[in-house]
This record gives structure tokens, C-alpha cells and sequence, in this order.
């Protein structure tokens, strides 16, 4: 069974904060990496076939009608499968955990009975590698190198064509587990897990990790779905957030735009920062800025833009050649070669996190600061660099407008961190703000066109961008500066598409990849927040509600959308997409008057 026929949107995501998964609509997990976010996939069919690896459960007879929902604001799923025999639901969760993860499967009766057919097929290494099978220690494991995964349960299975099958009956009543769990295939299984006692403890964890959410929105449903969202791309052990759960999910079906996103950009930094102590969650944003700085400690001139989950630097770039790729969209990739690239925004987005931080009370350590000092040092001698931008392009570095704006704010923040928040540096301060100031005039004079009356993409072109909307939104220039509200107009001018937003025009070359993509859900959110901002409050309430009517049932967003096809785009869940609908209700809620860093 091949899985191009389920779209990205069909999927639902359950996590256990160390790693995720994705199951259809239907009821197969088709992507799952043990042990970690970034670990190599043991289910890959979502990027190839059904011999890449997966979980299926479906009814012998026909299917009349399947429905889902997550149990409340948990991240347990729960997909009611229906035939003229009987009715089945279908429990699907991921534990939080230590050390061992596990994927537990409750099939429960719900009315007659329904024969119920179950495949199992496990590929280490991204769908590559067929396991040893064998029977012991209470159920049937799978080993291959490193990785071992277990499967308990009191259902009879046997192997046929390398694949690990079972039929079996299901009444009205009956509760019928299915317990997956890894282990490293040099240490012994560890012990079986209770089923039941899982469910109810892990219902218990999400019902108390949402009940701290500060419910101030019109939009409150939207707002905890996507806090969970955030929280189950939360890699438990360290506070680092994935950016999503997927790799090479295609920003252009049947095109290259295929990245890996299994790892944590101190770009999301900010905004991250601003939605989780907005929201209640003080001790989530100082986890993810403790592990900001750890993942940047060192020498300034080695910062990059993004690390792994435990602050991993090496992300070398591969192409996967066995999987087919999600709808034929190759290459498909691990790793992510922009870890290499010269950003010069990450700069701003660090120094917003930390004066943020501050302004919310959490304390900046004089180690802390020293390490801030270094950035800043290293940046006095190469804002003026060209650089590969917010959007990571693959052609030539260039002057980006948003990246030197960020240069700006990264000088500004750190100026206010020693006058407002006490920090140690008076003898930087002048020379901050002085080249805070250049740096404002030279956007100013090279970042905007007088033909354009908007400010554009790099120094010297007439294309638009859309991340220079943050422009206002980080305190660059004020709403009511003629040269924003030119900007915002065109922007609408020429980068919306059935009433979303596109980050640029792709045709136009600048980030050196062929084709096209859809629209950007995240820069739909920030123009949402900045109509609002412009006292254009209905028409900014319209697109937020129609961004929002682009999840999915189960309240879901990935990073892009094709407004033609009605298709979401992109790796999924996408943390951008989730924080900027966060912090854009809050906007429009007139509980936060910016966004920015």
C-alpha cells in the first residue's frame, strides 16, 4: 500500500516530548523515528511505501465511515473505524517518558463485532534495513545495529514476507493492546508496560500541562491545540524544539524543496519565547532559552542558526536515494546544509530572546551576558556582510533588508539590556548605539524603494518580501511611518494569492532552486497582526480566520499551503506555523502589542 494517496493535512500527530509520530486518517503510522526527533525512521512509508515501513490496523469487511479526534486537549488520538458488522476505536498515544519510548495501540469494540487485520512492518535506517525477528522476553523483537523495538501483545501474529501480520476479532467491550516499544539492541527489552495504566497517565499529563494555559482569546481552542503542538515537538530531555516532526516534505509536490526540519532554529527562538510565557508557561521558556545558550556557548564566530535537539552542531546534508520521496518529491534529505550558512538575523533573534526573557523575570547569569558580549563583538565586524538570509536561500549571498533590520535589533536589545535590565556593559553602550544607528540609516536609505514606496527584499531590488513585516512588529519603524504602511500595501499588492501569503516571488531567482511553492502560513499570520495593528481590525480578523480554517480536523498546521489544490505544503506539524497563530490571536485579542524580539 502505497502512501502518496494520504495528503499531509490527513495526518494527525501524537508525541511523547522526545520524539513523534504521524498516523492517517485511517488508522497507519507512516512515520515514526526511534528514539529521538532526528533519529533514523523505523516507519518511512510517508516518504516512499508501504515496504518502506509501517503500522497498519483496518476492518477484513468494507469500510463505511472512519472519524477522529484527539481525547480532549491530550495528544491521544482516537479514530473510530465503522462497518455494517460492527464499530471499532482506535487508540493511538506515545507515553512521556525516560528512556525507553513506546507506541501503544488499543483497538476497542464499540458495537458487534469486527474482524480486524494488523501489518507490521519495521525498516531501520529510514526504510532501508530488514530486522532479525525472533520471539522472547514476553513478545516479538526486531533487531537490526543499533535499534531493537519489542512488540507485546496477547494477540496471536505470524510473519509473512517479511512482514509481521494478525487477524483477530474485536466485540462490543472487548480492549484489545498492541505495546511497540524501542530499546538499544545491545541491552536487554525493559519490562512491559500496562496499557491501560499508560492511557490514564498519560491523559493525566497533557489534562494538567494544559489546564496551565492563560485562556485569554477569543480563539482559546486554536491557541492550547497549538501550545500542545509546541510542547509535543519539545525534545523533553534538553527544552530544544524541533521545528517539525518530518523531513523532505515537499514545498512543491513533485519538486526539490524538500528539507529536513527535525531540528531547532534559534530563529523560533523569540517568538517561541513570547507565546510560552504569554500562554503560562514560564519554565517551558526557560528551558528553551537555557538550551539556546547552551547550543551557542563558544566562540562567537561558530554561532550558527540551528543545532540538534541536544545542541548538535554537525548536520551534515544526505540525500536518501531508496525512498521514492512523499508523491515523487526527491531528493529526499537528512541533515540540513543551511546549519552552515551566514545568517545575520539569528543575530536579533538571540538578543530578543534574552532581553525578552529578562522582561519576562527570567534572570540573565553574568555568564550568560559574557557569552551576549562575544556575540556582539563578533557582529560589530560583520553586520555589514552580505548574508544567506531568513528564507536560507542556495544562490548568492546578498545585502537582505530583513537580515540587516535584524542586525538593528540585535544592537538595539542589547543596548536596552544594559539600561533597562541592568546588565553589566556601560562601556560598549556607546559604541552599540552608534552603530545601531548606522545601521538604521543605511536600511533605510539602501532597504527602501522610492518606486516601490516599500521597503524590498535586498539593497538595490524591486522585489518584495514578505519577513519585512517584522519590521514594525520588532520596533524597527512605528505603524504609522508612511514607509511601513507602504510596505504592508505592498506586500498585499503583490506577494498575497487567494488571500494568503507568499514569503517572495521564487520565480524571481534569488534562492537559487527551481520551481514555485505555495503560500506561507506564518507570514499570513504576521500580516494578520499587523492589519490589526493599522486599525484595519476586520479585515485583519478575516485572515486570521481564514488561516485558521486551513488546519486540519484535528487543529493542525505544516509550514506551507496551496490555496489551488487546498493543500497544506511542507513539513508537519510546523512549530513556525503554531507559534505565529499563538501570538497573532494575541495580537488581534489586544493582549500583546508586538510579536517581535
Amino acid at each position: 500500500m502505497a502512501q502518496q494517496s494520504t495528503r499531509i493535512e490527513d495526518y494527525a500527530f501524537i508525541s511523547d516530548t522526545q520524539t513523534g509520530a504521524l498516523v492517517s486518517r485511517d488508522g497507519c503510522v507512516d512515520w515514526l523515528c526511534f528514539p529521538r526527533f532526528d533519529s533514523g525512521a523505523c516507519f518511512a512509508s510517508l516518504l516512499g511505501t508501504r515496504d518502506n515501513g509501517h503500522w497498519r490496523f483496518w476492518p477484513k469487511e468494507e469500510i463505511d465511515r472512519t472519524s477522529r479526534r484527539y481525547r480532549g486537549d491530550a495528544l491521544i488520538l482516537e479514530t473510530e473505524i465503522e462497518t455494517k458488522e460492527g464499530a471499532v476505536r482506535l487508540i493511538d498515544f506515545m507515553p512521556p517518558r525516560g528512556e525507553n519510548p513506546d507506541l501503544i495501540r488499543i483497538v476497542e469494540g464499540i458495537r458487534g463485532q469486527v474482524v480486524i487485520q494488523m501489518e507490521l512492518i519495521i525498516r531501520f535506517d529510514y526504510g532501508r534495513t530488514i530486522p532479525w525477528v525472533r520471539t522472547g522476553h514476553g513478545g516479538l523483537e526486531a533487531i537490526a545495529g543499533p535499534n531493537g523495538l519489542i512488540l507485546r501483545t496477547p494477540v496471536k501474529t505470524r510473519g509473512e514476507d517479511l512482514t509481521t501480520v494478525a487477524e483477530f476479532t474485536v466485540k462490543k467491550g472487548d480492549r484489545v493492546p498492541f505495546v511497540l516499544t524501542w530499546f538499544a539492541s545491545h541491552s536487554r527489552p525493559p519490562k512491559k508496560v500496562t496499557p491501560d495504566h499508560a492511557l490514564r497517565d498519560t491523559e493525566r499529563y497533557w489534562k494538567k500541562w494544559a489546564k496551565r494555559c492563560h485562556r485569554k482569546t477569543p480563539w482559546d481552542d486554536a491557541v492550547v491545540r497549538s501550545l500542545v503542538v509546541l510542547k509535543g515537538l519539545t525534545y523533553g530531555p534538553t527544552g530544544g524544539i524541533v521545528a517539525a516532526a518530518t523531513t523532505s516534505l515537499p514545498e512543491e509536490i513533485g519538486g526539490v524543496r524538500n528539507w529536513d526540519y527535525r531540528y531547532c532554529w534559534l530563529r523560533d527562538a523569540t517568538l517561541t519565547l513570547i507565546a510560552l510565557v504569554d500562554a503560562g508557561y514560564q519554565s517551558e521558556a526557560k528551558s528553551w532559552r537555557e538550551w539556546l545558550l547552551r547550543a551557542i556557548a563558544g566562540s562567537a564566530d561558530q554561532m550558527q542558526i540551528m543545532y540538534g535537539v541536544r545542541g548538535e552542531r554537525r548536520l551534515e546534508e544526505l540525500e536518501i536515494p531508496w525512498l521514492s520521496g512523499y508523491e515523487n518529491s526527491k531528493p529526499v534529505r537528512i541533515g540540513n546544509a543551511a546549519s552552515s550558512q551566514f545568517q545575520l538575523d539569528v543575530y536579533g533573534e538571540v538578543l530578543g530572546t534574552m532581553y525578552r526573557a529578562h522582561q519576562a523575570g527570567i534572570e540573565n547569569r553574568e555568564t550568560d551576558w559574557r557569552l551576549q558580549v562575544a556575540l556582539m563583538n563578533f557582529l560589530e565586524s560583520n553586520w555589514n556582510k552580505p548574508d544567506e538570509g531568513i528564507w536560507e536561500v542556495r544562490g548568492d549571498p546578498k545585502h537582505f533588508t530583513h537580515s540587516k533590520m535584524m542586525a538593528w535589533v540585535a544592537f538595539d536589545r542589547a543596548v536596552k539590556l544594559v539600561e533597562e535590565c541592568g546588565c553589566r556593559g556601560a562601556e560598549h553602550v556607546d559604541r552599540w548605539r552608534k552603530i545601531r544607528d548606522q545601521i538604521h540609516k543605511e536600511v533605510c536609505a539602501r532597504g527602501f524603494s522610492p518606486d516601490k514606496k516599500a521597503f524590498t527584499q535586498y539593497y538595490g531590488s524591486d522585489a518584495l518580501d514578505a519577513s519585512l513585516l517584522m519590521m514594525p512588529l520588532a520596533g524597527f519603524l512605528p505603524f504609522t511611518d508612511k514607509r511601513i504602511r507602504g510596505t504592508i500595501e505592498g506586500i498585499e499588492r503583490e506577494l498575497m494569492q487567494d488571500g494568503f501569503v507568499l514569503r517572495y516571488r521564487p520565480e524571481e531567482g534569488v534562492d537559487g532552486l527551481p520551481g514555485r511553492e505555495g503560500v506561507f502560513l506564518p507570514c499570513s499570520f504576521w500580516l494578520a497582526s499587523c492589519l490589526h495593528r493599522v486599525d484595519r481590525k476586520k479585515a485583519a480578523r478575516e485572515l486570521f480566520e481564514r488561516l485558521l480554517s486551513v488546519r486540519n480536523d484535528l487543529g493542525l498546521l505544516s509550514e506551507e499551503y496551496d490555496p489551488r489544490s487546498k493543500r497544506q505544503l511542507g513539513n508537519f506539524p510546523q512549530a513556525f506555523s503554531h507559534v505565529s497563530l499563538i501570538t497573532a490571536a494575541l495580537v488581534l485579542s489586544d493582549q500583546h502589542p508586538s510579536i517581535g524580539p
